[in-house]
């Protein structure tokens, strides 16, 4: 089979968050089953410079905001990548430093209408060999907002590939103007109700759930959890009316790459059949890294960990409230690795500075540290308000890191609450509240303070979620079951 995956990022070359690891992992497993893989994606300043041996597929042309837009489609080899990479090059619209979506500010580039709707309108036409190379895929797999006119392109088409438009978080809606639609010319039977039109603009997320011919998403509970108001983001009525076409399928991880037995970035390997002293020396070296000097009582204080954007979904909110508390009546300690609003980054490093030797923070992304922090804090937090998946609790489970989560999307999916009967039968693996206040978290964070105290129940906690199995291979058939109906 034949598939054509179209994404604003993939991991390595360019990732903001999850989705770039998705199209990293999906890809190489269908390959794996051996499907026929391309991925396009634009050519961003940064993903260019990591490609040499570039061979030019040919020349297009569409429609832009201010006239024709031309450009080349290049493919080339990446050795992280087991098949071909289509990128397309256009460097008025993607030759700029820094983040693929925003400026240095934090704003929206303004002319993201453009760059995302000709990136679509290119994807749709190499969906149809416009380039006469021989490739048609059976299977356009488009993704997020960035990647939502893809469908609605190829929707009239005759002979054309079926379209697979998979959310990964509702929350980010792809919204421009009316007059943005009109500067596009758009097709003008879009602008509806039933088609992109939202609230007198249009939705770039919304056309792909109405013109795909399967849309997915990144958990069973998201699933659901869209349809209702709560988490609808007002798409809520537009996808309960397509539920016959929307899907959870949850998302899995790279166990090459996220592997404790086998991670290039810690100083010791461990397996859930010998957690320690592999664990015991990531816990140190981590801690080594931000204090002077690791003692006994920094080694057996248990060490919080967060890996994550801080934002309000990621509930850093609750966490910066819960800190004070955990500092005052325990001997915590925290590591946190993100980056986010200000705001939030500014009291991360105030507390930072309060307590030098117990809350250590790195602003930024870092992917090694990342991988550190998975195996060397004790426990990981992640209270999500919303998750649609959620890969960092995987990962933490994997690394015998139990985490602490909100029951909510793909978090209720893959963590199960370490009860009295849980851990009596063994299939506790971490710790779910499900209030979504201060209070509910603390309550959970003393539950897992509190078991961390019992070593042999630790002990058989951990050993549960490393024995998880997480690997994209079970989400790729039902990816192929899906492409194939």
């Amino acid at each position: 089979m034949k598939i054509l995956f179209v994404a604003s990022e993939a991991f390595p070359l360019v990732k903001t968050g999850g989705l770039g690891d998705v199209l990293y992992s999906l890809p190489h497993a269908l390959h794996a089953l051996g499907a026929d893989v391309r991925l396009l994606l634009p050519g961003y300043r940064a993903l260019l410079a990591q490609l040499d041996q570039m061979r030019i597929l040919g020349w297009v042309e569409v429609r832009g905001a201010h006239g024709p837009v031309s450009a080349r489609v290049l493919e080339t080899r990446h050795p992280g990548y087991d098949f071909p990479l289509w990128v397309l090059d256009c460097p008025r619209l993607f030759d700029r430093p820094g983040n693929p979506y925003v400026n240095a500010a934090g704003d929206d580039w303004p002319d993201n209408a453009e760059r995302f709707a000709v990136f679509s309108r290119v994807a749709a036409q190499l969906a149809q060999d416009a380039l006469d190379l021989g490739w048609k895929p059976q299977v356009v797999h488009a993704n997020d907002w960035q990647t939502g006119l893809v469908a609605a392109f190829l929707a009239d088409q005759p002979l054309r590939p079926k379209t697979v438009f998979t959310i990964h978080n509702l929350a980010y809606g792809g919204y421009f103007s009316h007059a943005d639609f009109v500067r596009l010319q758009l097709p003008s039977p879009w602008w509806s109700p039933e088609g992109v039109e939202f609230h007198g603009g249009f939705s770039m997320l919304k056309a792909g759930i109405v013109y795909a011919d399967a849309v997915t998403t990144v958990s069973p509970t998201y699933a659901a959890e869209i349809c209702t108001p709560e988490f609808g983001y007002g798409l809520d009525g537009l996808l309960r009316s397509r539920q016959h076409k929307l899907h959870g399928i949850l998302n899995g991880i790279d166990t090459t790459i996220w592997n404790p037995a086998t991670d290039a970035h810690l100083p010791a390997r461990y397996s859930a059949g010998r957690v320690n002293p592999g664990k015991r020396r990531c816990k140190q070296a981590l801690l080594g890294r931000f204090l002077p000097q690791v003692d006994d009582a920094a080694m057996q204080a248990p060490l919080i960990g967060l890996v994550g954007r801080l934002v309000e979904q990621k509930g850093v909110d609750w966490v910066l409230a819960a800190m004070p508390v955990l500092l005052a009546e325990t001997d915590a300690r925290f590591v946190l690795v993100g980056s986010g609003q200000a705001a939030y980054e500014q009291k991360l490093l105030r507390l930072a500075q309060q307590h030098p030797d117990r809350v250590m923070v790195t602003i930024g992304y870092d992917e090694p540290l990342a991988h550190q922090i998975e195996a060397g804090a004790d426990m990981f937090l992640m209270p999500s308000r919303f998750e649609p998946c959620g890969l960092n609790q995987m990962y933490s489970l994997r690394y015998g890191t139990p985490p602490i989560v909100f029951k909510t999307g793909g978090l209720a999916d893959t963590v199960a609450d370490a009860s009295e009967a849980a851990l009596e039968d063994g299939s506790a693996t971490g710790f779910v509240f499900d209030t979504p206040d201060v209070a509910a978290l603390l309550d959970a964070v003393r539950r897992a303070l509190a078991l961390y105290r019992r070593p042999a129940q630790w002990r058989r906690l951990q050993q549960a979620g490393m024995r998880q199995t997480f690997d994209w291979s079970e989400s790729a058939g039902h990816y192929l079951a899906l492409y194939s109906i």
